[in-house]
């Protein structure tokens, strides 16, 4: 008989947080002082725009 068992949330966590590590950009690099950047993905023009508020919108 084999016993299973379930992993920890904490070890759930951890696990995803490790597999799923990218590279961070500062929306500053990205935009470079402009409003707004168009983006190239897939064969498809996006736009990504920073708002007054400090948001950023993303548009196809």
């Amino acid at each position: 008989m084999t016993l299973t068992t379930k992993p920890s949330l904490e070890q759930a966590g951890n696990d995803r947080s490790a597999a799923s590590t990218s590279a961070a950009l500062e929306s500053l690099e990205l935009l470079k002082g402009q409003k707004s950047v168009t983006i190239h993905h897939n064969g498809s023009l996006y736009r990504l725009q920073a708002t007054k508020l400090g948001k950023l919108i993303l548009t196809k």
